[in-house]
């Protein structure tokens, strides 16, 4: 887990993708499973977003939610989130990689 120098993200505009453990824009940076769940929330989730300079504010391509149970501890949320990354993270690269993403100021519009 790295933060990417700005000459490499202007050598790729648009061509980085990342996956986060959270909501965006709740929760950006580390330990995001932990801070939802210290905070009590009732649903949390993964974001697949386009990186930008920003950390983990680039433009969202997809968001996968999981409920957030009365007897879960941070680690079985976590656990819960993985699976739905593992399932988000390849969509959004076939979205992409197929051309049926388009940023349109903060926002990515998917074609079908």
């Amino acid at each position: 887990m790295r933060v990417i120098g700005s000459t490499f993200m202007r050598a790729y505009p648009e061509k980085i993708l990342n996956i986060h453990p959270a909501i965006l824009p709740g929760f950006p940076g580390l330990h995001a499973q932990e801070q939802a769940f210290d905070w009590g929330v009732k649903v949390s989730g993964c974001t697949v977003h386009f990186v930008t300079e920003n950390l983990d504010m680039g433009p969202i391509i997809m968001q996968k939610t999981v409920e957030v149970k009365e007897d879960d501890t941070s680690q079985t949320l976590s656990a819960r989130i993985l699976e739905q990354e593992h399932k988000a993270y390849p969509e959004a690269i076939n979205m992409v990689l197929s051309g049926r993403t388009e940023i349109v100021g903060r926002k990515v519009r998917i074609n079908r």
